[in-house]
């Protein structure tokens, strides 16, 4: 709760305009009991309010900060833009999850996933691999 004789040129309001922080452009007292305000959202908008003492109670002076800041931890954040650059990687290498691990896939099998089974839809199959059957028979599709 604040003052009316609080509500000065600058000061960050909040409950003047709903649930928002506005800026107090003038404010010109009116008497002992009331002050009138411009003031502009956070949108930019203006506005005026004639105050009184009795809406002295919804009134609070919002503490000065910034929506965001970069007071995060480093590893944190690292953590994060990684997770994102991973979530983004399929974008610009459409085999990302085969170049990063520890299986090296031979053409056949690439050609038979990215080439025969991806373009298909719906992507209900299985593959399987018959090692040892020979190159005529490596893959069996199975579809449900």
């Amino acid at each position: 709760m604040i003052k009316l004789e609080d509500i000065k040129k600058d000061a960050q309001i909040y409950g003047l305009e709903g649930d928002t922080i506005v800026r107090i452009v003038h404010s010109e007292p009116i008497g002992t009991d009331s002050v009138s305000v411009f003031y502009i959202d956070q949108e930019g908008n203006p506005g005026t309010q004639l105050l009184f003492r009795s809406d002295e109670a919804r009134l609070e002076i919002a503490k000065a900060g910034r929506p965001w800041s970069f007071n995060a931890p480093g590893t944190e954040f690292k953590l994060g833009l990684e997770a994102y650059r991973i979530n983004q990687a399929y974008l610009f290498d459409p085999m990302m999850a085969v170049h990063t691990s520890n299986v090296e896939p031979l053409p056949h099998q690439i050609s038979a996933v990215y080439e025969s089974m991806l373009p298909l839809q719906p992507l209900r199959y299985v593959l399987a691999d018959d090692p040892g059957a020979g190159k005529n028979h490596y893959v069996r599709f199975i579809y449900s």
